[in-house]
């Protein structure tokens, strides 16, 4: 694949830029609708998914001891009501990046809040993803009108059984374009993802997902999203594809810089999370913080 001339400067003046202002406005990427194409070109020219723009947060062992004044963070995501057998490692605070569930069915979600429930974190932050149909409340309005063959469970709910769903999540701290603050850390959580297959939470690619992206605050510690920004776990082998969203990931880089963002979504991007994903588990990750700022 190759680049203009023009096109390579134009990109190195927009990074050279970013380094002397620091954090500064996000607009639409000039190859927003193209993410694999977009990789290639931010790769090549500016480096942007190696360090130092980034510092990939590794696991660690589920019963590493704790230094004083920490707080240690268990994430995990893409359950999809398969958690009866996950053995969960120590922790303070949960973080669950969606798709709890399958298609978001009230039973479904009850079932993960009663899991929720038998777990001793002291904090549990969980945020939808794209498979909790019913908490996209304009994605079921047109499902319901259409009767949409692929989702028929869901679709054959009546509004009065999924309005407040939400409400099911008794046993954690629920996020949708929110944010909380917990042990000095403030975390913000949304569930959108450029267009996937019409599930729910699909957005356009460009200014729609960046309308979004803009509601989270700059002074955001951690970063909750379902999808991932461009150029991390999004590569699906099948289609040969980046799917990560490009201004999520202008967004993190060039603006919030959050210490850690957690995220999920693509199945196939991690060959590790797809072998314990077909035995009904899940990746698990945990990070240690120092509580002081």
């Amino acid at each position: 694949m190759a680049f203009t001339l023009s096109e390579i400067m134009a990109a190195r003046r927009q990074q050279q830029q970013s380094q002397r202002g620091g954090r500064g406005v996000v607009e639409v990427d000039e190859y927003s609708a193209n993410p694999t194409q977009a990789f290639t070109f931010y790769n090549i020219n500016q480096g942007r998914f190696q360090p130092p723009h980034v510092h990939m947060v590794d696991p660690l062992p589920h019963d590493t001891p704790k230094p004083p004044g920490y707080t240690r963070f268990v994430c995990i995501s893409d359950t999809h009501s398969r958690t009866d057998s996950i053995q969960m490692p120590y922790g303070d605070v949960l973080l669950h990046a969606g798709d709890f569930t399958e298609l978001g069915l009230p039973n479904e979600v009850k079932k993960f809040n009663d899991w929720l429930g038998t777990l001793p974190y002291e904090i549990k932050i969980v945020i939808a993803g794209n498979h909790e149909l019913t908490f996209d409340q304009e994605f079921m309005a047109d499902l319901i009108k259409q009767d949409f063959y692929y989702f028929p469970s869901a679709s054959k709910l009546k509004p009065e059984n999924y309005e407040n769903v939400q409400s099911l999540l008794t046993n954690c701290i629920y996020l949708q374009d929110s944010d909380v603050t917990v042990r000095g850390f403030r975390i913000y959580g949304s569930p959108w993802q450029p267009w996937y297959y019409g599930w729910g939470f699909n957005l356009q690619r460009g200014q729609a997902l960046l309308d979004k992206w803009n509601q989270i605050p700059d002074s955001t510690d951690i970063l909750l999203t379902h999808c991932p920004p461009l150029g991390f776990l999004d590569w699906v082998p099948r289609k040969m594809q980046r799917v990560g969203c490009m201004e999520l990931l202008n967004t993190v880089q060039r603006r919030v810089q959050p210490k850690l963002h957690v995220f999920g979504h693509i199945h196939e991007a991690d060959l590790a999370f797809s072998i314990v994903h077909r035995c009904g588990q899940e990746t698990i990750r945990q990070v240690a913080f120092n509580q002081t700022r």
